[in-house]
């Protein structure tokens, strides 16, 4: 179960990137393509449409990256006992326990 979901998780991570790659550069500085309306889809989808449409993969990739990240988190601790440090600590000998008999009176 723990193995399947890992692969989902990476196969989910190998296509959020690919998902950021493909999007335009805000800044315009970094865009190696894909500027202007349709460039470089061949007008399938105007500029806008595309940037929507990878708005939202992104979104949705990273909603199921975090969903997979949260229930490997789970699986991982499920089968640990929980501990505490305060268990590890050595403990103190208990103290002697007093008598209430007087104490024999030492002879002289």
């Amino acid at each position: 179960m723990e193995t399947v979901i890992l692969v989902i998780h990476l196969l989910i991570a190998i296509a959020m990137v690919g998902a950021i790659l493909l999007q335009k550069s805000e800044g315009g500085a970094l865009g190696m393509g894909g500027g202007g309306s349709g460039g470089g889809m061949g007008g399938f989808m105007s500029g806008r449409a595309a940037g929507d449409l990878l708005t939202r993969t992104t979104a949705i990739l990273a909603a199921c990256f975090f969903t997979t990240s949260v229930i490997l988190a789970i699986l991982g601790g499920a089968g640990r006992e929980s501990t505490s440090i305060l268990d590890q600590a050595p403990t103190a000998p208990a103290p002697q326990q007093q008598s209430d008999e007087p104490a024999a009176p030492v002879a002289k």
